[in-house]
Protein backbone atom coordinates (compact mmCIF):
# COMPACT_ATOMS: atom_id res chain seq x y z
CA UNK A 1 0.00 0.00 0.00
CA UNK A 2 3.10 2.25 0.75
CA UNK A 3 4.07 1.23 -2.72
CA UNK A 4 1.05 2.67 -4.35
CA UNK A 5 0.59 5.83 -2.39
CA UNK A 6 4.65 6.91 -2.91
CA UNK A 7 4.17 5.92 -6.78
CA UNK A 8 0.92 8.09 -6.82
CA UNK A 9 2.42 11.11 -4.91
CA UNK A 10 5.58 10.93 -7.60
CA UNK A 11 3.43 11.04 -10.55
CA UNK A 12 1.48 14.02 -9.09
CA UNK A 13 4.89 15.76 -8.00
CA UNK A 14 6.04 15.27 -11.55
CA UNK A 15 2.96 16.54 -13.29
CA UNK A 16 2.87 19.41 -10.90
CA UNK A 17 6.23 20.47 -11.69
CA UNK A 18 5.65 19.19 -15.61
CA UNK A 19 2.54 22.13 -15.47
CA UNK A 20 5.09 24.62 -13.35
CA UNK A 21 7.74 24.51 -16.41
CA UNK A 22 5.09 24.34 -19.00
CA UNK A 23 3.22 28.26 -17.46
CA UNK A 24 6.02 30.49 -18.65
CA UNK A 25 5.89 28.96 -22.34
CA UNK A 26 1.98 29.23 -21.78
CA UNK A 27 2.01 32.61 -20.84
CA UNK A 28 4.89 33.60 -23.27
CA UNK A 29 2.52 32.20 -26.16
CA UNK A 30 -0.40 34.62 -25.08
CA UNK A 31 1.87 37.82 -24.87
CA UNK A 32 3.17 36.83 -28.55
CA UNK A 33 -0.99 36.69 -29.46
CA UNK A 34 -1.73 39.62 -28.04
CA UNK A 35 1.57 41.41 -29.64
CA UNK A 36 0.56 40.01 -32.65
CA UNK A 37 -3.17 41.47 -32.59
CA UNK A 38 -1.06 45.08 -32.67
CA UNK A 39 1.44 44.16 -35.22
CA UNK A 40 -1.32 43.06 -37.65
CA UNK A 41 -3.29 45.95 -37.09
CA UNK A 42 0.29 47.88 -37.51
CA UNK A 43 1.15 45.94 -40.90
CA UNK A 44 -2.20 46.14 -41.99
CA UNK A 45 -2.03 50.35 -41.79
CA UNK A 46 1.33 50.23 -43.59
CA UNK A 47 0.25 48.05 -46.12
CA UNK A 48 -3.06 50.33 -46.90
CA UNK A 49 -0.41 53.04 -47.27
CA UNK A 50 1.76 51.65 -49.40
CA UNK A 51 -0.99 50.15 -51.51
CA UNK A 52 -2.42 53.99 -52.06
CA UNK A 53 1.01 55.46 -52.91
CA UNK A 54 1.89 52.24 -55.36
CA UNK A 55 -1.00 50.90 -56.55
CA UNK A 56 -3.73 53.00 -58.35
CA UNK A 57 -6.07 50.17 -58.63
CA UNK A 58 -8.45 49.92 -55.04
CA UNK A 59 -8.74 46.56 -55.18
CA UNK A 60 -5.02 45.60 -55.34
CA UNK A 61 -4.87 47.91 -52.23
CA UNK A 62 -7.60 45.85 -49.97
CA UNK A 63 -5.86 42.99 -51.75
CA UNK A 64 -2.20 43.68 -50.03
CA UNK A 65 -4.03 44.74 -47.01
CA UNK A 66 -5.85 41.92 -46.26
CA UNK A 67 -2.92 39.35 -47.11
CA UNK A 68 -0.65 41.24 -45.35
CA UNK A 69 -2.97 41.28 -42.11
CA UNK A 70 -3.53 37.70 -42.34
CA UNK A 71 0.43 36.59 -43.12
CA UNK A 72 1.24 38.55 -39.68
CA UNK A 73 -1.37 36.36 -37.62
CA UNK A 74 -0.06 32.90 -39.31
CA UNK A 75 3.61 33.68 -38.03
CA UNK A 76 2.12 35.05 -34.98
CA UNK A 77 0.72 32.14 -34.68
CA UNK A 78 3.19 29.75 -35.56
CA UNK A 79 5.63 31.18 -33.41
CA UNK A 80 3.15 31.09 -30.43
CA UNK A 81 2.29 27.58 -30.89
CA UNK A 82 6.26 26.77 -31.32
CA UNK A 83 6.88 28.41 -27.67
CA UNK A 84 3.82 26.74 -26.27
CA UNK A 85 4.76 23.05 -26.93
CA UNK A 86 8.55 23.05 -27.17
CA UNK A 87 8.44 19.36 -28.03
CA UNK A 88 6.90 20.31 -31.56
CA UNK A 89 9.42 21.54 -34.12
CA UNK A 90 8.03 24.05 -37.04
CA UNK A 91 8.09 21.29 -38.94
CA UNK A 92 5.37 18.91 -36.82
CA UNK A 93 3.33 21.72 -37.27
CA UNK A 94 3.58 22.22 -40.59
CA UNK A 95 2.70 18.72 -41.29
CA UNK A 96 -0.01 19.07 -38.67
CA UNK A 97 -1.41 21.85 -40.65
CA UNK A 98 -1.04 20.03 -43.50
CA UNK A 99 -3.09 17.55 -42.31
CA UNK A 100 -6.13 19.33 -40.89
CA UNK A 101 -6.29 21.59 -43.75
CA UNK A 102 -8.39 18.40 -45.46
CA UNK A 103 -10.81 18.46 -42.61
CA UNK A 104 -11.08 22.22 -42.21
CA UNK A 105 -11.63 22.31 -46.20
CA UNK A 106 -14.76 20.44 -45.65
CA UNK A 107 -15.81 21.82 -42.56
CA UNK A 108 -15.50 25.34 -43.50
CA UNK A 109 -16.11 24.53 -47.38
CA UNK A 110 -18.18 27.32 -47.61
CA UNK A 111 -16.11 30.48 -46.60
CA UNK A 112 -12.99 28.85 -48.19
CA UNK A 113 -14.65 29.31 -51.51
CA UNK A 114 -16.03 32.44 -50.57
CA UNK A 115 -11.97 33.88 -49.55
CA UNK A 116 -11.13 32.22 -52.73
CA UNK A 117 -13.55 33.62 -54.99
CA UNK A 118 -12.92 37.22 -53.45
CA UNK A 119 -9.07 37.30 -53.51
CA UNK A 120 -9.71 36.22 -57.63
CA UNK A 121 -12.44 39.03 -57.49
CA UNK A 122 -9.39 41.69 -56.45
CA UNK A 123 -7.38 40.16 -58.95
CA UNK A 124 -8.68 40.21 -61.66
CA UNK A 125 -11.09 43.11 -60.94
CA UNK A 126 -14.04 42.51 -63.16
CA UNK A 127 -15.67 45.47 -61.36
CA UNK A 128 -13.89 47.88 -59.28
CA UNK A 129 -14.79 49.89 -56.02
CA UNK A 130 -17.76 52.25 -56.73
CA UNK A 131 -18.89 50.61 -60.04
CA UNK A 132 -22.39 50.24 -60.55
CA UNK A 133 -23.41 46.38 -61.37
CA UNK A 134 -26.37 44.37 -61.25
CA UNK A 135 -25.70 40.90 -59.92
CA UNK A 136 -28.26 38.08 -58.54
CA UNK A 137 -31.43 40.37 -59.40
CA UNK A 138 -29.66 43.15 -57.09
CA UNK A 139 -28.47 46.82 -58.54
CA UNK A 140 -26.02 49.34 -56.78
CA UNK A 141 -22.55 50.59 -56.30
CA UNK A 142 -20.35 48.09 -54.80
CA UNK A 143 -18.73 49.68 -51.34
CA UNK A 144 -16.40 46.62 -50.56
CA UNK A 145 -15.33 43.14 -51.38
CA UNK A 146 -14.35 41.43 -48.05
CA UNK A 147 -13.52 37.59 -47.13
CA UNK A 148 -16.63 36.55 -47.59
CA UNK A 149 -19.33 38.71 -49.15
CA UNK A 150 -19.51 41.93 -51.77
CA UNK A 151 -20.94 44.72 -50.24
CA UNK A 152 -23.66 47.04 -52.50
CA UNK A 153 -25.26 49.75 -51.96
CA UNK A 154 -28.39 50.46 -53.58
CA UNK A 155 -30.11 53.11 -55.61
CA UNK A 156 -32.75 53.56 -52.10
CA UNK A 157 -29.84 53.44 -49.49
CA UNK A 158 -30.25 49.44 -48.68
CA UNK A 159 -27.19 47.06 -48.12
CA UNK A 160 -26.70 43.99 -49.71
CA UNK A 161 -24.65 41.35 -49.02
CA UNK A 162 -23.72 39.19 -51.81
CA UNK A 163 -21.45 35.67 -51.35
CA UNK A 164 -18.54 36.32 -53.50
CA UNK A 165 -18.70 32.62 -54.55
CA UNK A 166 -22.46 34.10 -55.96
CA UNK A 167 -20.29 37.04 -57.53
CA UNK A 168 -17.75 35.22 -59.36
CA UNK A 169 -20.13 32.95 -60.97
CA UNK A 170 -23.14 34.78 -62.17
CA UNK A 171 -22.95 37.08 -64.66
CA UNK A 172 -22.75 40.42 -63.92
CA UNK A 173 -23.52 43.31 -65.33
CA UNK A 174 -21.40 46.69 -64.97
CA UNK A 175 -23.28 49.48 -65.54
CA UNK A 176 -20.38 51.91 -65.54
CA UNK A 177 -17.53 49.68 -66.95
CA UNK A 178 -17.35 52.38 -69.53
CA UNK A 179 -17.28 56.30 -69.93
CA UNK A 180 -20.42 56.56 -71.49
CA UNK A 181 -23.75 54.62 -71.62
CA UNK A 182 -27.00 54.54 -74.47
CA UNK A 183 -30.62 55.52 -73.37
CA UNK A 184 -33.33 55.11 -75.80
CA UNK A 185 -36.28 56.97 -75.59
CA UNK A 186 -39.81 55.92 -77.63
CA UNK A 187 -41.87 59.09 -79.37
CA UNK A 188 -45.03 58.48 -81.10
CA UNK A 189 -45.78 61.73 -83.35
CA UNK A 190 -49.28 61.87 -85.09
CA UNK A 191 -49.36 60.47 -89.32
CA UNK A 192 -49.96 63.87 -90.52
CA UNK A 193 -46.15 64.85 -88.89
CA UNK A 194 -43.65 66.05 -91.62
CA UNK A 195 -41.10 62.90 -90.73
CA UNK A 196 -38.30 64.61 -92.28
CA UNK A 197 -38.98 68.04 -90.27
CA UNK A 198 -39.52 65.95 -87.20
CA UNK A 199 -36.54 64.21 -87.15
CA UNK A 200 -34.24 67.29 -87.08
CA UNK A 201 -36.20 68.78 -84.71
CA UNK A 202 -35.55 66.06 -82.31
CA UNK A 203 -32.29 66.08 -83.13
CA UNK A 204 -31.55 69.56 -82.14
CA UNK A 205 -34.17 69.26 -79.10
CA UNK A 206 -31.84 66.42 -77.47
CA UNK A 207 -28.52 67.80 -78.05
CA UNK A 208 -29.33 70.88 -76.46
CA UNK A 209 -30.37 68.67 -73.57
CA UNK A 210 -27.77 69.29 -70.56
CA UNK A 211 -25.73 65.76 -69.83
CA UNK A 212 -26.22 64.70 -73.30
CA UNK A 213 -22.73 63.96 -75.07
CA UNK A 214 -21.57 65.12 -78.21
CA UNK A 215 -19.64 62.18 -78.97
CA UNK A 216 -21.53 59.34 -79.43
CA UNK A 217 -23.91 61.53 -81.35
CA UNK A 218 -27.23 61.57 -81.05
CA UNK A 219 -29.34 59.46 -83.19
CA UNK A 220 -32.99 59.28 -84.35
CA UNK A 221 -34.44 56.31 -85.33
CA UNK A 222 -38.00 55.58 -87.49
CA UNK A 223 -39.15 51.96 -86.00
CA UNK A 224 -42.71 51.21 -86.80
CA UNK A 225 -46.09 52.25 -87.88
CA UNK A 226 -48.05 52.10 -84.26
CA UNK A 227 -51.62 51.98 -83.64
CA UNK A 228 -52.01 55.64 -83.80
CA UNK A 229 -48.82 57.07 -84.73
CA UNK A 230 -45.29 57.10 -86.08
CA UNK A 231 -42.75 55.56 -83.86
CA UNK A 232 -39.49 56.93 -82.83
CA UNK A 233 -36.49 55.68 -80.94
CA UNK A 234 -34.46 58.61 -79.91
CA UNK A 235 -30.79 57.31 -78.99
CA UNK A 236 -28.39 59.54 -77.15
CA UNK A 237 -25.32 58.74 -74.75
CA UNK A 238 -24.82 60.25 -71.37
CA UNK A 239 -22.01 59.79 -68.25
CA UNK A 240 -23.22 56.14 -66.94
CA UNK A 241 -24.03 56.73 -63.33
CA UNK A 242 -27.42 55.84 -62.32
CA UNK A 243 -28.39 59.32 -61.22
CA UNK A 244 -26.84 61.05 -63.95
CA UNK A 245 -28.70 58.40 -66.58
CA UNK A 246 -32.37 59.24 -64.59
CA UNK A 247 -31.96 62.92 -64.46
CA UNK A 248 -30.90 63.38 -68.02
CA UNK A 249 -33.84 61.35 -69.25
CA UNK A 250 -36.07 63.60 -67.10
CA UNK A 251 -34.41 66.46 -68.93
CA UNK A 252 -34.98 64.79 -72.43
CA UNK A 253 -38.70 64.24 -71.74
CA UNK A 254 -39.22 67.54 -70.97
CA UNK A 255 -37.65 69.01 -74.04
CA UNK A 256 -38.91 66.90 -76.79
CA UNK A 257 -42.51 67.62 -75.05
CA UNK A 258 -41.43 71.65 -75.44
CA UNK A 259 -40.54 70.97 -79.15
CA UNK A 260 -43.55 69.53 -80.12
CA UNK A 261 -45.95 71.99 -78.37
CA UNK A 262 -43.99 74.74 -79.95
CA UNK A 263 -43.39 73.31 -83.45
CA UNK A 264 -47.63 71.68 -83.25
CA UNK A 265 -46.50 68.04 -83.81
CA UNK A 266 -49.42 66.25 -82.04
CA UNK A 267 -48.21 63.29 -79.86
CA UNK A 268 -51.90 61.70 -79.92
CA UNK A 269 -53.34 59.02 -77.72
CA UNK A 270 -54.79 55.31 -78.69
CA UNK A 271 -57.10 55.68 -81.25
CA UNK A 272 -60.00 53.62 -81.36
CA UNK A 273 -62.95 54.06 -84.26
CA UNK A 274 -66.49 53.11 -83.19
CA UNK A 275 -68.92 52.18 -85.44
CA UNK A 276 -72.77 53.09 -84.83
CA UNK A 277 -75.58 51.23 -87.06
CA UNK A 278 -79.40 50.76 -86.83
CA UNK A 279 -80.08 47.63 -85.27
CA UNK A 280 -83.70 47.47 -86.37
CA UNK A 281 -82.55 47.56 -90.04
CA UNK A 282 -79.94 44.70 -89.92
CA UNK A 283 -81.92 41.78 -88.57
CA UNK A 284 -79.05 38.94 -88.78
CA UNK A 285 -79.36 37.86 -85.54
CA UNK A 286 -83.32 37.27 -85.75
CA UNK A 287 -84.93 34.10 -86.75
CA UNK A 288 -85.80 33.38 -90.52
CA UNK A 289 -88.97 34.04 -92.17
CA UNK A 290 -89.98 30.63 -91.93
CA UNK A 291 -90.24 30.60 -88.17
CA UNK A 292 -93.74 31.84 -86.31
CA UNK A 293 -91.86 34.42 -84.36
CA UNK A 294 -92.89 37.68 -86.43
CA UNK A 295 -90.82 40.37 -86.93
CA UNK A 296 -93.09 42.33 -85.70
CA UNK A 297 -92.88 41.02 -81.99
CA UNK A 298 -89.29 41.39 -82.08
CA UNK A 299 -89.06 45.27 -83.29
CA UNK A 300 -91.92 46.92 -81.21
CA UNK A 301 -92.74 50.56 -81.92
Amino acid sequence: MDAILDTVASSLTELLSSSIKFIPALLTALVILALTRYAAQFVQNLAIQLGQTALRSRSLQLLLAKMSYVAVWVVGVLLAAVLAFPGFNLGDILATLGLSSIAIGFAFQDICENFLAGILLLIQEPFRIDDQIIVGGYEGTVERIDIRTTKIRTYTGERILVPNSTVFTSAVQVRTAFSSRRTDLAVGLDYNTDLTHATELLEAAIASVEGVLENPVPEIDLVSFGDSSIDFIVRYWTAPQHNTVRQTQTKAILAIKATCDREGMSIPYPIRTLYFYNQQKFNDYLPHSGDKVSLASQNPP
